[in-house]
This record gives structure tokens, C-alpha cells and sequence, in this order.
């Protein structure tokens, strides 16, 4: 058996699929609607972050999208000027750069999924489940290091101090209330990463006993 072989697995049958349709359809149906949800996921929003301050009554929102910031982004940076925050054009640069292409990737190598019948299906499925907490570490670092490097020349920063903002939930800094909570396009894609980890698992139901089959039958071979 080449390597081609063993990466794409076992073949199934007509006769096979006719007898258990649900079976070989199930983990394709599951890949590709994680595919399609991670896709519609790039048009809407990720994170979104409102922050009450005194001299905005009516409160303040950011909407952040995979590679991009909405929303009254002029009075918030106006706002961190004097905090000490630094800009956020400064944050995630590399991560915004690259969003758009390594999300379609990885809807991309859930349909490459959708021909592999081994265990290396894996291979191609991991990035997608892992990408919701990928993402949410991501956050937290940036939040951390806005939090932790102040300009102290800042007119408010020996009063707000060092902090770390939470990534989801209420949090207070200095006289700011924020607010901060996941967007449609984060919560598309936890429900895509919960559609992988179904699809990884039908798909261990459907071809692991043809693989086990096919190693039965080398062995009896021998």
C-alpha cells in the first residue's frame, strides 16, 4: 500500500453506501457546514466592547471583525491617549493581516476532509476545532499587553494602573465601565469547532472499522 493509500484510507463501496447512507454522509455533511459557517463567520463580527465613561453619556462601542475595528473607534483612542493606552492600529497587526486567508484555509482543509477516510483526517480538521481557543488566546495576550504597557507620561495612567481586561464580561478601569462580549462571527465559530469534533467522531465510526477490516485482512495475508 503506497502513502497516498494509506493518507486517503479505505474506499467504500457502492454496494456499502447504499447499505448505510447516514453512516459515510454524516462526518461530510458535519466538515462541510463547519466549512460553510467559518466562511460566513468572515462578515460579521468577532468581539464587541462597550465602555461607559462620564463624558460619553451615552456609552461608547467597538465591533471587531477579523481584520478590522467598527464602530467609535476615534473617541476610544482619544480616550486611551489619555489612559496610556497605545493605539490600536498597533495591536494583532500580524493577526489582521492574515485573518481573512487563514480562515478560508482552514474551511479549505476541512473540505480537502471530506476525501480523507484515515486517521488523517485529523491532520486537517485540528485547526479548524482548535481556532476558537487560538482566537480567544490571542485576544488575552493583546488585552494583557495594552494593560501592562502604559505610558506613564499619560495624563491618567499612575491613576488607572497596570490591568488585564477580561476577555468576555464586565470589567472596571479607573472611572470606565466596559463591557465585553462575543461577536455572531466568534459564536459561528464555536459552533463550527462543536460541528468538527462531531464530524471527527462519525467519521471514526464509519471508517475505522474498514481500516480495521483492511489490516485484518493483510495480517491473514501474511
Amino acid at each position: 500500500m503506497s502513502t497516498l493509500d494509506r493518507i486517503l484510507g479505505p474506499r467504500v463501496s457502492l454496494e456499502e453506501q447504499e447499505a448505510h447512507p447516514q453512516r459515510y454522509r454524516l462526518p461530510k455533511a458535519l466538515f462541510s457546514a463547519a466549512a460553510l459557517l467559518l466562511m460566513v463567520s468572515l462578515l460579521l463580527p468577532y468581539w464587541v466592547l462597550r465602555l461607559d465613561a462620564p463624558q460619553f453619556p451615552d456609552g461608547l462601542n467597538i465591533t471587531a471583525y477579523v481584520n478590522r475595528l467598527a464602530g467609535d473607534v476615534v473617541e476610544i483612542e482619544g480616550l486611551n491617549h489619555y489612559v496610556g493606552l497605545n493605539s490600536f492600529e498597533d495591536g494583532a497587526a500580524f493577526e489582521r493581516s492574515i485573518a481573512i486567508i487563514a480562515i478560508a484555509m482552514l474551511a479549505g482543509l476541512l473540505l480537502a476532509a471530506l476525501y480523507i477516510h484515515s486517521r488523517w483526517v485529523l491532520v486537517l480538521a485540528l485547526p479548524a476545532l482548535l481556532f476558537p481557543l487560538i482566537f480567544m488566546a490571542d485576544l488575552q495576550y493583546w488585552l494583557w499587553s495594552y494593560g501592562h504597557t502604559l505610558d506613564s507620561a499619560a495624563p491618567l495612567a499612575n491613576a488607572v494602573g497596570e490591568f488585564t481586561p477580561p476577555i468576555f464580561g464586565p470589567a472596571t478601569i479607573a472611572q470606565f465601565e466596559t463591557l465585553a462580549l462575543p461577536g455572531f462571527g466568534f459564536v459561528l465559530a464555536v459552533i463550527a469547532s462543536g460541528l468538527v469534533a462531531g464530524g471527527l467522531v462519525y467519521h471514526r465510526r464509519a471508517f475505522k472499522p474498514l481500516i480495521d477490516a483492511e489490516h485484518t485482512a493483510v495480517t491473514v495475508e501474511a
